[in-house]
């Protein structure tokens, strides 16, 4: 029988339930980045497929009324949209908190971005199915287009486990973290992250049996075994290790903790976005502790598959999309601020990901259904004061835009102009972005490229 190694033993682990939050322990390192100072990113997934055309709603009169009259049973009214000065567009009123932070010149709007193998205009897209995503507006394949970035192919590793790849060091806790479980996103091809729970901190807790600890403590030593079981022996070991390491960060409360409060009511905020992001700003605070110069956090927000009841019938800027935005937008506000406290808001970079668009003509069942190009906000990080990238696609259900007749926008930005802003500015070099984004090639070339986001 030939035995495992002990890399392909951990890329099996982490697609075993509960044995990758053990396996993603063990293999991270730390970074030693090039360039100076500190950065950090966090990508917040917006699981099952946001509507982003709730979320930026257009403000200039002919488009608004465009607007209204293909979104029908979904389409918000003006009160309930908050402006964003010149940008032509607006936040749902529910994220009327990041109102400030755009005023201030930190936040970003990244319109009808989508997973694209190549360019496509809607002749082609008809023409050449060769050039199309493959299993378009599946949940679990855009999931991982977004995450793995190869439209056409399988996806076993992701942006941030190939960018952890390149920029690795010394061993200890890895500076690719997730708060919002194991995900592609997150699997390099040599480094492995820390995945932590997003409410709790990880200890080791004796059983109390001597019997049972000594075992569980030879087991964990590893000594003469064969391959797969030392493997295993090991990252047990390293589990303990981390946890260990940053259950002291984690438990403890922090100085950004405070800024983790609803500031109309001055409770603690309790959603679970906020609860990880607030654990990231904790990992941010003791990044001299980890000696982390380049951080990387993935969290998430579930709940975005709105096929009915997106918006309450009787009040469409009520529903369960407006409760998702509102949570979402005080622990992206909170996070800011916290932030600013540290004097890190120009280091930090947050920026969200979803599976996909939504269509623009809502159903009868006051939803939305699966489509493709979606709008996306990104704060912090020096970005460019008020930058709006991409084109908001023409409203009209069958237009120039919509590869149906239900508003399924053909994105005009792919994933990788976006992200690839991001990674650059983080410091991944030019030699290394074809490693890091596998089609960076076609998308830095014939006038493609990253998109300006950072002044």
């Amino acid at each position: 029988m030939t035995l495992m190694s002990r890399r392909h033993f951990h890329h099996m682990a982490m697609s075993a339930g509960a044995a990758a939050a053990l396996g993603m322990f063990g293999r991270g390192v730390a970074y030693g980045a090039p360039g100076s100072g500190f950065r950090a990113m966090v990508g917040l997934f917006l699981f099952g497929g946001n509507d982003g055309w709730n979320m930026l709603v257009p403000t200039d009169i002919a488009t608004y009324a465009a607007y209204v009259a293909s979104r029908q049973t979904v389409a918000l009214p003006p009160s309930a949209v908050t402006p964003l000065a010149g940008s032509g567009l607006g936040l749902h009123k529910a994220m009327a908190s990041l109102a400030p932070i755009w005023d201030k010149g930190a936040m970003a709007l990244v319109l009808n971005a989508g997973t694209l193998a190549a360019p496509l205009t809607k002749a082609t897209w008809a023409s050449r199915p060769d050039l199309r995503p493959s299993n378009l507006m599946s949940h679990s394949d855009e999931q991982e287009h977004w995450q793995g970035l190869r439209a056409q192919g399988i996806n076993r590793d992701g942006f941030m486990g190939r960018l952890h790849d390149r920029m690795g060091g010394a061993g200890g806790v890895p500076p690719v973290v997730s708060f919002g479980g194991n995900n592609v996103a997150l699997i390099g091809q040599q480094a492995q992250p820390l995945v932590l729970p997003s409410r709790a901190v990880l200890t080791r807790t004796a059983t109390g049996n001597n019997a049972i600890d000594a075992a569980v403590n030879s087991f964990a030593g590893g000594t003469g075994l064969d391959d797969v079981t030392a493997s295993t022996a090991q990252t047990l070991t390293d589990a303990y290790a981390m946890s260990a390491a940053t259950s002291a960060v984690l438990s403890a409360t922090g100085s950004v903790d405070g800024f983790f409060v609803d500031p109309a009511t001055g409770s603690a905020l309790t959603s679970d976005v906020a609860q990880q992001l607030k654990k990231v700003a904790r990992m941010i605070e003791a990044r001299s502790t980890f000696g982390h110069t380049r951080q990387s956090f993935f969290v998430s927000q579930g709940g975005y598959d709105t096929h009915d009841n997106q918006v309450t019938g009787g009040d469409v800027a009520s529903g369960v999309h407006a409760n998702l935005l509102g949570d979402l937008a005080l622990a992206l506000s909170a996070f800011y601020k916290a932030m600013e406290a540290l004097g890190l808001q120009d280091n930090v970079t947050a920026f969200t990901m979803s599976d996909f668009g939504r269509t623009y003509r809502g159903n009868a069942q006051y939803g939305s259904d699966h489509a493709w190009g979606n709008n996306h906000l990104v704060i912090g990080g020096g970005v460019t004061p008020k930058g709006v990238f991409g084109r908001y696609p023409d409203p009209t259900l069958g237009g120039a835009d919509d590869i149906s007749n239900e508003g399924r926008f053909l994105p005009t930005m792919a994933q990788e102009e976006y992200l690839g802003a991001i990674l650059k500015w983080h410091g991944v070099a030019d030699a290394d972005m074809g490693y890091v984004v596998p089609n960076w090639g076609t998308w830095s070339t014939n006038g493609r490229g990253p998109i300006g986001l950072y002044g």
